[in-house]
């Protein structure tokens, strides 16, 4: 289930919610993609900006500890038989998301921080959905993919191909809504917009869990 294509537009919602959040609410800061921030780094360096470039190398080290932590935690719980590992991350997501609704304004600093330390613990745990390798935080790599597979299919015919890349397509189609419902909600909302993304995330923990246990219903009937 935690790779099922439900899941798949849980998690992109959510990611490009939270990339609209954190542009919006949050001082113009990218937390799912960092080549935003990067290359916002190398700006203030090469204008020497030294506070300037914290704004920007903050989120990417907290982006480099989730992919960390998110791998630590598939290591320890791999055979867990109460939770999958991929549930624990997304329940760390929503912890983390729910406190940082109560940050104000001058802690943008530190709400960047956990945001893209959330979004790299989801981009490491969940990296198939629906049958294709793809991204939930970010739509480079899978708008490339659809329009690579949309290439191969006019030129071999094979209903395959436009399948896999109509579901990129409908992968980056989501990640647009979840940013527009994300300025939306942070219009309506300000920091404490993440409220409706935790609950976006607690649907995707729930369906984990609820899924999970059919293979076992379906053998015992």
């Amino acid at each position: 289930m935690s790779e099922s294509r439900q899941m798949g537009m849980i998690l992109s919602l959510a990611g490009g919610f939270l990339d609209a959040y954190t542009y919006t609410a949050r001082g113009h800061v990218f937390a799912n993609a960092q080549t935003g921030n990067i290359v916002l780094l190398g700006l203030n360096l090469a204008n020497g900006h030294v506070r300037g470039m914290w704004t920007y190398l903050i989120p990417i080290l907290a982006f480099m500890a989730g992919i960390f932590v998110a791998e630590m935690v598939r290591r320890r719980f791999k055979r867990s038989e109460f939770l999958h590992w991929r549930q624990i991350c997304v329940a760390i997501e929503i912890l983390a998301l729910l406190g940082v609704a109560f940050f104000p304004q001058s802690w943008n600093m530190e709400a960047n921080l956990i945001v893209s330390f959330v979004c790299a613990l989801q981009v490491q745990s969940f990296r198939k959905l629906d049958g294709i390798v793809c991204a939930t935080t970010m739509c480079t790599g899978n708008l490339r993919s659809a329009v690579d597979l949309l290439c191969q299919y006019f030129s071999a015919r094979d209903p395959e191909h436009l399948r896999k890349s109509l579901r990129y397509f409908f992968v980056d189609a989501v990640f647009l809504a979840g940013a527009a419902a994300g300025v939306l909600f942070v219009n309506w909302l300000g920091e404490r917009a993440l409220f409706a993304c935790c609950g976006v995330l607690l649907a995707g923990f729930l369906i984990m869990f609820i899924r999970e246990s059919l293979p076992m219903e379906e053998a015992q009937g």
